[in-house]
């Protein structure tokens, strides 16, 4: 059960590297601009308010050596905006502003831009913009918050099985409270010990320094992890103290109710752990959806880790579960299903922000492939609902194994001399019961074998579920892109210019990207200003590029941006877009006499 979703979770995890909640807004200068003269300052504002690192931002001149810069700090103290003072003089050319900042929610997000002096340079030496991901390290942290994931849905939901559904024999779900409770804790401090690493982009090797540990536990996601390890003790004493509890068959109403409101207080306590260190703690209705957070993920426990725990119990616990037992877990998780889906469309509404993010975006995509796999999900839980209805139902003598069935009234004359006297059936274990056909002892267990299996369904692809889940909190949600482009208008209303990217590959000729910068990127007269990019980042020389907009719905175009080559960059005083819409933009790179390629990308141009 755990080792297929965990390779899902990194095929899933390691297709491109973590993304975060923050996204950038806007830039000052902006990307790609050129100035006449050196800025002071660089000023970058993000969606949501960011913690700083050290080494946050990296300045770097023409030749690729860093400039002195003074310390990065807030701007007009913003806590979404970074703004970092610049030397006084700055020679001409182009320069690279590398940074790293922390996401409100704690993920790390990080990213590079250019500004020109003067003129852009016209053969720029390669650029080291810093690290922006290990590989290993990235591995092995989604790994330890999976792992946390799982671990707390089944601590948490095993809890709730034993507190809720009484089985007959909780002292067989103890192993995996105690697995539980120390994968818990062991992921929990992996997740501690590899925060410095994961938020510097370095190897896991960095995680053995003290300094940065001790930098790690003066931060929000060091503090809440350290409040989840501190949870941890009183978690199990509570378990502790509950399995007495049980052995002494509950002396009371008194003594449960107080240990049942003991338990749904820590668990509220380990909820928050997560909810405060993911999106729900950043960008609108923040208690709203802290609320909706931890009651998702106490619902999720309820359900995911009460099956585990049912699966367990109908596996190896002796006696074997009762209806009545069954029954109880059945009601627990519609009520718990119910929650989810009430909490989980809360959370798509504010995550996604429009239908189209649902399919534009990688939240979105990872958003249905988890409604997908919910609704396998629920009709596993169907089966299992109808197998447990006819468990419920079946006769006393079956639900009950080695009870001695009452004899029935014959009719008058006796039953016929052959018939045999019925005995009293043999209690069989479910899992190693046979068909019995005829039999109540053979019906109980073949009803509990089906609804064994339905529950191993229903587990596996609970895991999966969490797996997904674990991927979907790690990549920004869609209303974060819609957030940046209303954060980057400026108070006058007017947008900024429109900055495209487009690599291109030549076969061995060559490879690259091409930006494109349309101003201000709506209807009527625009500049358009482009820059070739080698495949080291640095700026390239191209013969020849040719740029062209199709607005295809209308039939209107191509039309032919006359770009002329600036010494570096390509400009064009004037292309005209009549109609807003969905244009799409062709740019065609020559690299040579012969070797040429042609890109296209969709761009939208409001009125």
């Amino acid at each position: 059960m755990l080792l297929g979703p965990v390779l899902v979770l990194l095929l899933l995890g390691g297709a491109g590297p973590a993304s975060a909640h923050a996204a950038l807004a806007s830039t000052d200068p902006g990307d790609g601009t050129v100035l006449r003269r050196a800025p002071a300052h660089v000023t970058l504002t993000f969606s949501e308010s960011v913690g700083l690192r050290d080494d946050s931002f990296r300045v770097l001149d023409p030749g690729g050596h860093r400039v002195h810069t003074g310390e990065a700090g807030r701007a007009d103290g913003r806590a979404d905006s970074v703004r970092v003072a610049l030397p006084g003089e700055l020679k001409e050319g182009t320069y690279t502003v590398a940074w790293r900042v922390v996401s409100a929610d704690s993920h790390p997000v990080s990213g590079a831009f250019t500004f020109s002096v003067g003129r852009p340079s016209q053969a720029a030496a390669p650029v080291d913009t810093g690290p922006t991901e290990d590989p290993l390290t990235a591995g092995l942290h989604k790994t330890a918050r999976y792992l946390s994931y799982l671990a707390v849905a089944l601590l948490v939901g095993t809890a709730a099985f034993v507190a809720l559904c009484r089985p007959p024999d909780p002292a067989a779900l103890r192993r995996t409270l105690v697995a539980a409770w120390w994968t818990l804790l062991a992921a929990t401090v992996a997740l501690l010990v590899l925060r410095a690493p994961y938020e510097a982009g370095t190897g896991p090797s960095a995680a053995l320094d003290p300094a940065a540990l001790g930098d790690t536990l003066t931060t929000r996601p060091g503090v809440l992890l350290l409040v989840r390890l501190g949870l941890l003790v009183p978690v199990a004493l509570y378990l502790v103290h509950a399995a007495r509890t049980a052995r002494a068959d509950r002396r009371g109403g008194r003594r449960t109710a107080l240990t049942g409101a003991v338990g749904v207080v820590l668990a509220v306590g380990l909820a928050l752990t997560w909810a405060a260190a993911e999106h729900a703690s950043a960008g609108t209705q923040v208690p709203v959806a802290m609320t909706s957070s931890v009651l998702h993920l106490l619902a999720t426990a309820v359900w995911l880790g009460g099956l585990a725990a049912l699966l367990t119990t109908l596996r190896s616990a002796r006696p074997a579960p009762d209806a009545a037992t069954v029954a109880r877990f059945s009601r627990a998780a519609l009520t718990a299903v119910t929650v989810l889906v009430v909490t989980g469309v809360y959370q798509s509404w504010r995550g996604l922000g429009s239908w189209q993010a649902l399919t534009g975006t990688a939240y979105g995509r990872l958003l249905l492939a988890k409604v997908i796999l919910v609704a396998v999900l629920l009709a596993a839980a169907a089966v299992s609902r109808r197998w447990t209805a006819a468990l419920v139902t079946e006769p006393a003598a079956v639900r009950e194994p080695g009870r001695v069935p009452e004899r029935v009234p014959q009719p008058a004359g006796g039953p016929p001399p052959e018939a045999p006297r019925p005995e009293a059936p043999r209690a069989t274990h479910p899992s190693r019961a046979g068909t019995g056909a005829g039999t109540g002892t053979g019906t109980g267990s073949a009803l509990r074998r089906g609804l064994y299996r339905s529950i191993l369904v229903e587990a596996v692809v609970a895991a999966v579920v969490l797996g997904v889940t674990t991927v979907l909190t790690a990549t920004p949600p869609g209303r974060s892109a819609e957030e940046a482009a209303r954060a980057a208008v400026p108070a006058g209303g007017v947008l900024p210019a429109s900055v495209t990217t487009i690599p291109f590959e030549i076969g061995a000729s060559g490879s690259g990207t091409v930006q494109i910068t349309l101003d201000p990127g709506r209807t009527g007269d625009n500049a358009v200003q482009a820059v070739v990019f080698g495949p080291d980042g640095s700026l390239a020389a191209v013969p020849e590029l040719r740029l062209s907009f199709t607005l295809p719905d209308k039939q209107v175009g191509p039309i032919e941006a006359d770009l002329l080559d600036r010494g570096g960059y390509w400009s064009a005083n004037t292309v005209t877009l009549p109609l807003p819409g969905t244009w799409t933009m062709k740019v065609t790179v020559r690299v040579s006499e012969i070797d040429q390629v042609s890109e296209n990308r969709r761009i939208r141009v409001e009125r």
